[in-house]
């Protein structure tokens, strides 16, 4: 390497050294690229979860539960809700106490979660 570039090795490793953090992070920032090509976002898999589990409803609501595959499309809307609720997690809203009025206040109302 040294020779193609005409520099000497202790120049090579100079240059390592000097310039670690810089090729450190473009290599990270090379992966992240690649990783956002390849694998789906968190809102883009709840929405997919989400469409997937409207037409597994939409099935089941043409559906005779007699039908035998009526238990797999039960198991496969249950799996799918599952899926959304890791992708979107829990809500929490909270006010802050400068925004609550006095008369309002109750510390049991701070947090509200659905």
């Amino acid at each position: 390497m040294a020779q193609d570039l005409n520099v000497s090795r202790g120049t090579l490793f100079n240059w390592s050294r000097k310039f670690r953090f810089e090729i450190q992070n473009l290599r990270a920032m090379e992966l992240e690229a690649l990783q956002e090509q390849l694998i789906a976002t968190r809102e883009q898999r709840a929405r997919l979860y989400g469409d997937q589990l409207q037409r597994v409803e939409a099935e089941l609501k043409k559906r005779d539960l007699a039908d035998l595959s009526t238990g797999a499309l039960f198991q496969m809307a249950r799996t799918l809700r599952n899926q959304i609720q890791r992708e979107t997690g829990t809500m929490e809203f909270v006010s802050p106490l400068k925004d609550i009025p006095n008369e309002e206040y109750h510390e049991q109302a701070q947090h509200w979660a659905p």
